[in-house]
């Protein structure tokens, strides 16, 4: 039996939260320390938290 490497809705909804909240952490630590490579960097990890969680939305509408 061969493992599967896929991962699922609810995992990209998870991994994508948590990348959002990483982000959002990130950016804001970023603003009151005037970081501004820390703030962009908080501000990328946070879109690409909403891009997994858009993507788990869209394997829930077609059953993946």
């Amino acid at each position: 039996m061969t493992s599967s490497t896929t991962t699922t809705s609810s995992t990209h909804d998870r991994e994508g939260k948590v990348h959002e909240a990483k982000g959002a952490v990130k950016e804001k630590v970023g603003q009151l320390t005037n970081d501004p490579q820390l703030q962009d960097e908080g501000t990328v990890e946070k879109f690409n938290g909403k891009v997994e969680n858009k993507v788990g939305e869209v394997k829930k509408v077609f059953g993946k």
